[in-house]
């Protein structure tokens, strides 16, 4: 199991990224991309934010334990086409 943080990127925003400090324990990349992909979609559908008016103009910037980065995925992945 290795620790991932989900950063947040609003990407119109000025400030631009929220960071997240405590992460979650997975398996590996692709389970970390797996997570990333229905909190975004948890987040599109249940949260109301003043500062986030298009949850689709964000992104999970996702950093191993070491802080290097591992992959970013687009809150847009998480909503299939069609």
């Amino acid at each position: 199991m290795a620790r991932y943080f989900f950063h947040v990127r609003h990407h119109p925003g000025p400030s631009g990224l929220a960071e997240d400090y405590e992460g979650d324990e997975l398996a590996d990349s692709s389970a970390a991309r797996e997570h990333a992909l229905e909190m975004a979609l948890d987040l599109i559908t249940r949260t109301r934010l003043d500062s986030v008016r298009d949850w689709f103009d964000c992104s999970f910037d996702i950093a191993d334990e070491h802080g290097q980065p591992v992959m970013i995925v687009p809150f847009a992945d998480a909503v299939p086409d069609g």
